[in-house]
C-alpha cells in the first residue's frame, strides 16, 4: 500500500488550537500539554522544511536552553519516536485533529515503550480514548515487532496495519531484499541503533576505561580491533577528555567496513574524493598509523563544500593527524594529479537510505527521486575520481545506500566502460562471506547500512 504522509495540522494554529480546547487539570497534564504543543511544532516544521530532524531539533535547543535533561529527553525520543512508527501512526483517524494528535503521542509512547508514565497517561486522556484501546498493558516490555504490530491493531482497531508500511513502498521496490529478511530489516529499522566509535592512537583497552571511568557504557566489537561501542544513551562528547584528545571518533560499524576494505598501508598515497567532514579520512590516517612508527605515507581530502573540509581540519588537529591535505573540488575539474595514487575512496553523494535507522524522519521526508536522481551524478564521480588511481592501485566505490541502482548498477556500469580496472572479491566483516561487492544490512551487526565495491586499476 502506498504511503502519501499527511501533515500533522495548521503548524501556526494547531499548539493554540490544543491549549484552548483542552483542559489541563494536574501539574502532569499540563506538562503532558506543553511538550505535546513543543513536539508538535517541530514534527511539522520538519515535514515543511523537509530539513534533518536533528538539525531542527538541536536548533530548538540552542534556542530554548530552559529546557532540563528530562525535558530534552521527553520531545527528543518522543520526536524521534514519532517518524519511526509514522508508517502507522499517520493511519490513525478522528473527527477532531487534536484528538488524533494525541492519539498518535500515546501509541508512540507505547511502542517505544517510554518511561514517562504520568505524561502518556495524559496523552491517553487528551485522546479520549475508549478505555479499552488506551490500555497499555496489551505490550509487554521489550516487545518484538510482531506484538508491537498486534498492539497497534488492538489499539486502533486498523486489522489491515502491516509491518512493511514502518518503510514506504518505494523502498522496497529500489531497495528490495528477500522476503524472509523483510521482517529482519523492518525490525532494525524500527529500533534506536547504538552510537559507534573508533579508538585512535591509544589501545582500544585503555580508550574504553577512560571511558568507563567518566560513567559512559563502552565495550569493544568482536569485529574490528579498534571499533567501541558506546550504548544507547545520549553523550556530550564536548565533557569527554577522550575525545577532546582525539583518542576516539564517532563512526558508525558500517562506516568503518569502508576503511577496513580499503587496508591502506602506511607508505601509500591516498585520496579521499568526496570526503565530507572527513569521517572515513581519518580512518584511513588511524589504519595507516596502526601499523608501524615509519609513517612515510598521505591522505588528500577533497570535497566540493567548504564548511565540512574545515570541519576535517579541526578533526585533524585534534587527534593530531600531520599527514593530510585537502584539495577542494572545483566544477568537474579533479583537484589531484591523475595517476598519482595508491589508493582513491569514493563514498558517492546518495539517498542515504541506508541511515534511515539513525534518521527515522527522513524516510518520510525524501521520495523515490533521493535515489532516481543520484546515479548519474555517482557515476561520473566515480570515472573522473579513478583518473587518479596508479597502475596496480586501488579504486574504492561506497554509499550509505542500500539501493543496487546506486550500488552495483553504477560499479557494474562504471566496468563495462573500461578495461583498465578489475573487480577484487571482499570478505563479509559480519558473516564472512566472499562476494564481488558488499552490502551491509542494518540487522547484520546492529549498525547501520553500506555498501562497497573494491577495484584494482590492471597492470599495463
Amino acid at each position: 500500500m502506498s504511503h502519501n504522509i499527511p501533515a500533522m495540522s495548521n503548524a501556526t494554529t494547531s499548539g493554540e488550537t490544543h491549549a484552548q480546547e483542552i483542559a489541563a487539570t494536574t501539574s502532569a497534564q499540563k506538562r503532558a500539554l506543553s511538550y505535546s504543543t513543543t513536539i508538535e511544532k517541530l514534527f511539522n516544521q520538519v515535514m515543511s522544511t523537509k530539513m534533518p530532524a536533528d538539525r531542527i531539533i538541536g536548533q530548538y535547543f540552542r534556542d530554548h536552553k530552559k529546557h532540563g535533561s528530562k525535558d530534552r529527553r521527553v520531545i527528543r525520543e518522543t520526536l524521534f519516536g514519532l517518524f519511526r512508527w509514522w508508517g502507522w501512526l499517520s493511519q490513525l483517524d478522528s473527527s477532531q485533529k487534536y484528538t488524533t494528535w494525541f492519539q498518535q503521542l500515546s501509541t508512540c509512547a507505547m511502542l517505544e515503550q517510554h518511561e514517562w508514565n504520568d505524561i502518556t497517561q495524559a496523552w491517553n486522556d487528551f485522546a479520549d480514548w475508549p478505555q479499552a484501546r488506551a490500555d497499555q498493558t496489551l505490550l509487554e516490555n521489550n516487545a518484538s515487532l510482531n506484538g508491537k504490530l498486534t498492539a497497534f491493531i488492538a489499539l486502533s482497531g486498523i486489522e489491515t496495519c502491516q509491518i512493511s508500511q514502518l518503510l514506504p513502498q518505494w523502498f522496497w521496490q529500489y531497495c528490495p531484499i528477500d522476503a524472509t529478511e523483510q521482517y529482519a530489516v523492518v525490525n532494525a529499522m524500527s529500533s534506536r541503533p547504538p552510537i559507534w566509535a573508533r579508538a585512535q592512537k591509544f589501545s582500544t583497552e585503555k580508550v574504553i576505561e577512560s571511558l568507563r571511568q567518566t560513567g559512559v557504557e563502552a565495550k569493544a566489537s568482536g569485529y574490528f580491533s579498534d571499533a567501541i561501542s558506546l550504548g544507547h544513551k545520549s553523550i556530550n562528547l564536548n565533557e569527554m577528555d577522550a575525545y577532546k584528545q582525539g583518542y576516539i571518533e564517532i563512526q558508525d560499524l558500517a562506516s568503518q567496513v569502508i576503511g577496513q576494505i580499503c587496508q591502506p598501508n602506511n607508505h601509500e598515497l591516498w585520496w579521499d574524493a568526496c570526503s565530507g567532514a572527513g569521517g572515513k579520512t581519518l580512518q584511513l590516517y588511524s589504519l595507516m598509523s596502526q601499523q608501524s612508527t615509519a609513517f612515510t605515507g598521505s591522505i588528500t581530502a577533497s570535497d566540493i563544500r567548504h564548511k565540512p573540509l574545515e570541519e576535517l581540519r579541526k578533526r585533524a588537529k585534534r587527534a593530531g593527524f600531520e599527514h593530510i591535505n585537502v584539495a577542494p573540488w572545483k566544477g568537474d575539474i579533479l583537484p589531484v594529479d591523475t595517476n598519482a595514487f595508491d589508493g582513491v575512496l569514493v563514498d558517492a553523494p546518495c539517498s542515504c537510505t541506508g541511515t534511515w535507522r539513525r534518521n527515522p524522519d527522513m524516510r518520510w521526508l525524501d521520495d523515490v527521486s533521493a535515489i532516481t536522481d543520484k546515479p548519474i551524478l555517482q557515476l561520473a564521480i566515480l570515472r573522473r575520481s579513478a583518473a587518479a588511481v596508479k597502475t596496480g592501485g586501488k579504486l574504492v566505490y561506497a554509499t550509505c545506500s542500500l539501493s543496487p541502482s546506486e550500488n552495483e548498477q553504477i560499479v557494474k556500469n562504471f566496468l563495462s566502460a573500461t578495461s583498465e580496472f578489475e573487480l577484487e572479491p571482499v570478505t563479509h566483516p559480519f558473516t564472512g562471506q566472499l562476494c564481488d561487492m558488499l552490502t551491509i544490512w542494518p540487522q547484520q551487526a546492529d549498525s547501520d547500512g553500506m555498501f562497497v565495491a573494491k577495484m584494482r586499476r590492471r597492470n599495463a
